[in-house]
């Protein structure tokens, strides 16, 4: 059983900064992919980004929409991912998911959210001047 435990959304100005953490407990494994999603009111869940790791090689992927003002970064053990987000504009508002799959997954299945097999409760996002 593996639980993930977001941590760190809240309310901004514009342009300000916020960093979402993701914790897993439970099984670990050597090889996986953690995500995040969001989800705006009234719109589906979109992909926001995404780190693999597959032996000594970790790859971070991100939406066009979040590119160069999110970084997402993982601890020492493999165990928790954040999420810095720098220059946040109202667009960015929305509840944002941590997702864990339990393998490498090839780049094109990064986005969808039905390749990740455990998903945390969600933090919520605001940005609103």
């Amino acid at each position: 059983q593996v639980q993930l435990i977001e941590s760190g959304g809240g309310s901004v100005q514009p342009g300000g900064s916020l960093r979402l953490s993701c914790s897993a407990s439970g099984r670990t494994f050597r090889d996986y992919t953690m995500g995040w999603f969001r989800q705006a009111p009234g719109k589906e869940r979109e992909f926001v980004v995404a780190i693999r790791r597959s032996g000594g090689n970790t790859q971070m992927h991100y939406s066009d929409s979040v590119k160069g003002r999110f970084t997402i970064s993982r601890d020492h053990a493999g165990n928790s991912v954040s999420v810095q987000m720098n220059g946040l504009e109202p667009d960015d508002t929305a509840v944002y998911y941590c997702a864990l799959a339990s393998s490498r997954l090839i780049v094109s299945r990064l986005r969808g959210e039905e390749n990740y097999e455990y998903w945390g409760q969600g933090t919520q996002v605001t940005v609103s001047s």
